[in-house]
Parts: C-alpha cells; sequence; structure tokens
C-alpha cells in the first residue's frame, strides 16, 4: 500500500516537490508523498498499481446514482446537490452492477483531494475506458469544467459514466479515470523533427489505414452484444463484439455516423521519461469526427528503454452527423508534451504491468488476444 489516509510527516526531498517554484506535472513519487500528507485522501489505502508514472488511477466508490442528464454544478452548487435533483435512482456496486448503454450515471470516488493554492488537477479516461467506447469525466463541486479540478480544491471527486456502445458491469474499486496533478504553468511544447525545435501546436499524428488483406486496419464495434464485465481481463472473444475491417484499395475507410471505430496511426510515439503527453481530442478543423477519448500518456510509452519502441497511438473515432470518408496519411489529431516536475521512479512498460507496452492496433485489456 502507498499510504493511509492519515497525514504523516514526509521528508525533505518529498516536500520540495510541493513547492510553487516546481513547475509542472508531479511524476509517481511525488504522487506517493502527497497520498501521506494528505493532499490526496482516500478511503481504503491507495495502492502501488494504481500510481502511475505521473498519473493516478481514480477508483469507484460503492454506489451509483442513474441521471436524468449529464451536468455541472456551477459555481453555487455541490455535485450531491445537483444529484439530488436530477437522479433517477440510486444503486449499490459492492458486487457488480450493470451500467446500460446510452445512459448517464454519477458514482462518487474512493479518492478526495485538499490541494494547496499553486497546484491544480486534469482527469482523462483510462485507455482501455476509450477503447470501449465508455464516455467518462471528472466532476468536482462548485466547478464550471469537467476533467477540471481548481487550484487549492478541497472536497470530493465524482465521475460522470456514460456507455456510448457496450452495457457494462462495474464494481466497487475498479478504476475508469486517472488524474494528473500540475503545480504552476506547465509548459506544453511538441517534440518533432523541426530541427530539434519545439512545435507550438504539438506533434502531428496521421492515421494509417494502409495494411495488407491479412490485417485489419480498424475494428468497428457491434451495435449489439453481450454485457461486457470490465473486471474480466483477457476473457472476451473479439468477434462477438467487433468486426474487423481491411483495408480498401484506395487507402480510405467511410466512418457510419453513430458507429465506432479503433484505428491506429500511421507514425510511433515516443514520450521521453522527463515528459507525459496528450492527444486533443477534436478539431473541426480536420473533419467531422471525434478522435481519442483517452488522451493521456505517461511518461516512457514507446521509448526504447521500456521495451516500447515502435508503439503507435490507438484512435478512437465516432463521426458526427454525416458519413465521412477518411484517407490514409490524414491529420487526426496533436500530441501535446508537458513537463514533469522530475523524471518519475517508474515509467510506463511491462515492467510496471502497463497493459499497452507495444502496440499497434490493440482492442482492450478485457479481450483474447490471438
Amino acid at each position: 500500500m502507498v499510504g493511509s489516509s492519515q497525514p504523516e510527516t514526509i521528508g525533505a526531498a518529498a516536500t520540495a516537490a510541493l513547492l510553487p517554484s516546481a513547475v509542472g506535472i508531479l511524476p509517481s513519487q511525488a504522487l506517493r508523498a502527497l497520498t501521506l500528507q494528505g493532499v490526496i485522501h482516500s478511503e481504503t489505502p491507495i495502492t502501488d498499481a494504481q500510481v502511475q508514472p505521473a498519473s493516478l488511477d481514480l477508483r469507484l466508490g460503492g454506489v451509483a446514482y442513474r441521471m436524468r442528464a449529464s451536468f455541472l454544478p456551477g459555481p453555487d452548487a455541490t455535485v450531491m446537490e445537483q444529484v439530488d435533483a436530477f437522479s433517477m435512482h440510486r444503486f449499490d456496486l459492492a458486487d457488480g452492477a450493470v451500467l446500460e448503454k446510452g445512459c448517464v450515471y454519477i458514482v462518487p470516488l474512493l479518492e478526495s483531494l485538499c490541494l494547496p493554492p499553486h497546484m491544480v488537477g486534469l482527469a482523462n479516461p483510462k485507455s482501455s475506458t476509450g477503447r470501449l467506447d465508455v464516455f467518462t469525466r471528472l466532476i468536482t463541486d462548485r466547478s464550471e469544467y469537467f476533467d477540471q479540478v481548481a487550484a487549492g480544491y478541497h472536497g470530493p471527486l465524482f465521475i460522470e459514466i456514460s456507455s456510448r456502445t457496450f452495457s457494462i458491469v462495474v464494481r466497487r474499486g475498479l478504476s475508469l479515470n486517472q488524474l494528473r496533478l500540475q503545480q504552476g504553468m506547465a509548459m506544453q511544447r511538441g517534440i518533432g523533427d523541426d530541427g530539434g525545435q519545439p512545435q507550438l501546436y504539438g506533434v502531428p499524428l496521421t492515421v494509417d489505414l494502409a495494411g495488407d488483406s491479412r490485417s485489419p486496419v480498424a475494428y468497428r464495434a457491434h451495435h449489439h452484444t453481450d454485457l461486457l464485465d470490465l473486471s474480466r481481463i483477457g476473457h472476451y472473444d473479439p468477434a462477438e463484439f467487433w468486426e474487423v475491417v481491411r483495408p480498401d484499395r484506395r487507402g480510405q475507410l467511410v466512418l457510419n455516423p453513430g458507429d465506432f471505430y479503433l484505428l491506429a496511426s500511421k507514425e510511433a510515439v515516443a514520450v521521453p521519461a522527463d515528459q507525459a503527453a496528450e492527444m486533443r481530442p477534436y478539431d473541426t478543423h480536420v473533419g467531422e469526427f471525434r478522435v481519442h477519448y483517452a488522451g493521456f500518456f505517461d511518461p516512457g510509452f514507446g521509448v526504447a528503454e521500456t521495451g516500447g519502441d515502435g508503439s503507435r497511438a490507438v484512435l478512437e473515432i465516432r463521426s458526427f452527423e454525416v458519413p465521412f470518408a477518411l484517407r490514409h496519411g490524414q491529420l487526426i489529431g496533436r500530441l501535446i508534451y508537458e513537463q514533469l516536475t522530475e523524471r518519475p521512479d517508474k515509467l510506463y512498460g511491462a515492467t510496471i504491468g502497463s497493459a499497452y507496452p507495444r502496440q499497434g492496433l490493440a482492442l482492450a485489456k478485457q479481450f483474447r488476444r490471438g
């Protein structure tokens, strides 16, 4: 266990990571220190498995609320005040419960925060969550934004869950999203091939639709499937949930409105050990579709040091109102790199049990791999 809910005295090195002069995303060792100090609080002890190189996996609490609508509480209300106003029913998650596709749920998380004035929080769905078309957003009391925790916030954390394609089974303690903490104004920059100079708008990523007749270029989710229990790893037959999409001779794929696709980037992605990266999800300038629900890449993703040399980004794509013809090599999004306050004491990869250390076009970890 990383720490209990009771604050303890921490050493000078860990305390230094909390100073306003340390600018950037906090690494794993700082996250552990924050649990000991009580900045990160939990109903049950935070485990080593939750602490990622530059993020913390957040866990579902014991109850869920079926909502009439999504919401943001705004500056004058708490989340639970809005839940009381808009919830349809409350149910227990201890032994597992079904979240129906197309419905909105609110779940209080086991973790809560007592942030200092110079620290903010940023949240993303976990990779497997996005690959299942499960839309999640972090909510805090008196907030006007999803997936952001204001500087100095003291209070509980909640997750909004809306599964778009599959009806899913979840239970208390399951992690669907992750939180990173940032001190000061972290510099965001792209790292590319332009003479080693940062790219102001991030590193462009394009889609791979070349492939060959034996390899899929995409997976398209079936509309009507059995339940998907998110706690079952390597359990499900992919054919029962996904259709394999082969490349066409023109290197194009027509996205059907309402369908959910998994594709891969043409480029390999590498995240240096002292940085993290985020993929910006949607830009109307590149097409009428949304790309990448789970857009966070931990330090060490795709680098040779961790055995991930050659890893590509998996792209979660849904078209909007009209069919859209996606072509091979089309710009699909941009990676924004963020500096860490220091190198983490663990890096993304097989040695820490990461699910996708050397990936191509990979389904979520709940599916069997042939």
